[in-house]
This record gives C-alpha cells, sequence and structure tokens, in this order.
C-alpha cells in the first residue's frame, strides 16, 4: 500500500507565554501544500526480522530506530501485535524547513497501517496516537486547515480555503536550531488574536499576521529574511517563514506569474497551486 505524505505550513505563529515545565505556548494554523513524500509497506516474510526501512530521496541522518514512521509502527505494534513489515520512504520533504515532513509520515504511517491491518481506529483514536510521536502528528491525521495552541497540540477546525492561490516555497541551504530560536523570543500576547486575522482577506495579512521566530532567526540568518523580501519584491501578496525556518513560502495571486530567481546552490524550491483545504 502506497500513500503520500504531504507538508503544512504555518499561517502565522505567535509565541504568548512561557510555561513552567519549560515549553511555550503558542497560536498558529496549520495549512496542508502538496510537496509530498511517498511512503510504501509491504508484509516482510523473512525470519527474524520485524521491520526493515529503505529510505532513498532527500538524506535523513539518523539509525533506522530513530526514524518517526518506525516509532510509528511500533507504537501500534505494541498494541496490536502487528505483522513485520517492509518500509520504503522516499523523502521530498525538506527537513529543518519548518513543514513537518517528519510529522507527516508519522501520521500517515498510523493510518496506513490502520487501513492494511483494519484495525478500526477511528480518527480521534488515531490523534490521540500520534500525538504520543509529536506535537504537530496529530493535525495530519485530519489533514485540513486548523487552529492550533497550547504546545501546538490543541486543535480546533477552521474554515479556510486557499484553492487556487499559488504558492513558491524556498529552503535555502541553511540550518536553523529550533532551541535556538525558541531560545531568543520573547513570549508575548498579540493585540489580535490570529483566530481574528485569517478570517481577514488575504490581502490584508501582511499587515496583521507575523511569525514570531523571524524576529529571533532573521538576525542570525539574514539570507533567510532577503528571500522573503524578494517574494514581496516579485509580488507575493504574503510571505512568511514556516515554523521555526529555515524555509519561507510566498502566496501569489491565481492569475500572477511565479518568479524565475535563482536563491543560490542547493536551495530546495517548490511552485505550485494549493489544492482544497484537505488533502487525503
Amino acid at each position: 500500500m502506497l500513500v503520500f505524505p504531504n507538508a503544512k505550513i504555518n499561517l502565522g505563529l505567535n509565541i504568548t507565554e512561557k510555561r513552567p515545565d519549560g515549553y511555550h505556548n503558542l497560536e498558529t494554523v496549520f495549512y496542508p501544500v502538496p510537496i509530498e513524500d511517498a511512503l510504501e509497506i509491504n508484509i516482510l516474510n523473512e525470519a527474524g526480522e520485524k521491520f526493515r526501512l529503505h529510505q532513498s530521496g532527500l538524506e535523513i541522518t539518523g539509525e533506522a530506530e530513530n526514524n518517526l514512521v518506525v516509532k510509528a509502527y511500533k507504537l501500534l505494534d505494541a498494541r496490536f501485535n502487528l505483522p513485520p513489515i517492509h518500509i520504503h520512504l522516499f523523502k521530498h520533504i525538506p527537513s529543518g524547513a519548518g513543514l513537518g515532513g517528519g510529522s507527516a509520515d508519522a501520521a500517515f504511517m498510523l493510518k496506513l497501517l490502520n487501513e492494511k491491518f483494519q484495525l478500526n481506529l477511528d480518527a480521534e483514536t488515531l490523534e490521540a496516537y500520534a500525538a504520543e510521536l509529536g506535537a504537530d502528528c496529530a493535525f495530519f491525521i485530519k489533514n485540513e486547515p486548523t487552529y492550533a495552541e497550547g504546545i501546538g497540540n490543541l486543535f480546533s477546525p477552521l474554515s479556510l480555503s486557499l484553492k487556487g492561490y499559488q504558492i513558491e516555497l524556498i529552503k535555502p541551504a541553511i540550518f536553523v536550531s529550533t532551541k535556538e530560536a525558541f531560545a531568543h523570543i520573547k513570549p508575548r500576547r498579540p493585540a489580535r488574536s490570529l483566530k481574528e486575522i485569517i478570517r481577514l482577506p488575504v490581502e490584508t495579512w501582511k499587515e496583521y499576521m507575523v511569525n514570531d521566530f523571524e524576529e529571533s532567526v532573521f538576525p542570525q540568518f539574514p539570507a533567510i529574511g532577503k528571500i522573503k523580501e524578494e517574494l514581496y519584491r516579485q509580488g507575493a501578496i504574503y510571505a512568511s517563514m514556516s515554523g521555526s525556518g529555515s524555509s519561507v513560502y510566498g502566496l501569489f495571486k491565481k492569475d500572477a506569474l511565479l518568479p524565475e530567481v535563482d536563491f543560490g546552490e542547493n536551495t530546495f524550491i517548490y511552485k505550485g497551486r494549493l489544492g482544497s483545504c484537505s488533502i487525503e
């Protein structure tokens, strides 16, 4: 069985307060975008192995045991004693980009196992399992526009569609440490809630909607800030860094001609048209 885990972008991101446990409360909107990995599982017939992971495409560092698709399999295997499987993962979503690629792979693995082995788990149960793997993993279970708060794990559905808008997303060859990005954040409650801002016309988002991480990341990595400036110069109606970076995206009108810009060697660039508000 084969599925295509998709990425997400953050529409706005406000760090509202630091919690007693050391984490931060925030508010953001997750929106699915059609940048996709490929994930396939087959029954593994060889004796002595519980799973085998074959990974291709963009490189992922670390041991197979630490890959989120493996952790997702082990999570359900511990509860349902699943058959051994051969996992094929093709990575197209860049890592360290604020796009949720690993989280998407984990959530889609849960859904894939649920269907393959007829576990009959409903969406809410799958979300609970996904939350054990990471704060934003659960978003990819229903995979539709979502207002998130808490540490990014408390969800409310949104009536929001950017269908037809064009997106250009650039991920430079720069690694941004999420820990370092948080270290330079000064939490504050926004004057206007993101829930209110997101209902405004897209053309007004530039004036009201921010990603608080830009304030800490852009001074450390000016090249990322320059990408945002260039997207606006090329006609984006809204541009922002996604998550804690380092990818930056621009939203363009439906009839806009997307620019041809050289953002440097080893830069990941995606151009496309946003589809419906949910990607299955």
